[in-house]
């Protein structure tokens, strides 16, 4: 069915809202972030807001999703063709994480985002489902394809994946962390980069 114009102006729209909640977001926290400042900041009554989200809280896990959401987005055969390349499988993986992790426009969100999953059980369980289950289900794909075809020592794929993305997730904090008290992060630049390496170096066959 052919897009009408009122359907592809509420998408517009829709994406402003994201747009605008995210820097809002980050600039102001979730409290601080209301919905008429929102309304205001896309330049639509705040009315006309609720014809796209029931609430702020939608709004936000609707941005959180897209902060947790895998950086690796591929197919059941992409994922196949490229585990089969080994260590460029994970190297690929590793720098769309990287990519994430330095994006300063992320940065913020993901600090709020940190804050919040204390305080949010939504937020928890989408970080579960969105970030957790779907970067780990992935890995996993990806190692026991490897596993097949004698690329890496035989394991536990999940257990692998574990500790493959914990690494990459402490660093990422890390980064914030430190951007937080405004230190150099200049040290961590090749962290990820390093720990493909040793990582590779401790499974392959």
């Amino acid at each position: 069915m052919p897009e009408t114009a009122t359907s592809v102006k509420r998408g517009d729209t829709k994406s402003k809202i994201l747009k605008v909640a995210t820097t809002l977001f980050s600039e102001l926290g979730y409290k601080g972030a209301s919905v008429r400042k929102i309304a205001s900041a896309v330049g639509i009554r705040e009315s006309a807001l609720y014809n796209h989200y029931k609430n702020k809280e939608e709004i936000f896990l609707e941005v959180a999703k897209g902060i947790f959401s895998s950086p690796f987005s591929i197919n059941e055969e992409e994922i196949k063709e490229l585990a089969l390349k080994g260590k460029l499988f994970l190297s690929k993986f590793t720098m769309q994480y990287k990519m994430l992790t330095f994006d300063k426009a992320n940065e913020n969100m993901f600090r709020l985002l940190m804050i919040e999953l204390m305080q949010n059980r939504d937020l928890r369980e989408q970080f579960q489902s969105e970030f957790h289950e779907k970067n780990i289900k992935l890995l996993s794909e990806g190692f026991f394809i490897m596993m097949q075809n004698g690329l890496i020592k035989s394991s536990d794929p999940m257990m692998i994946s574990y500790e493959f993305l914990s690494t990459l997730f402490y660093i990422r904090l890390q980064v914030t962390l430190m951007r937080f008290d405004a230190l150099s992060t200049n040290s961590l630049a090749t962290q990820f980069e390093k720990h493909v390496e040793f990582f590779w170096e401790s499974i392959r066959s």
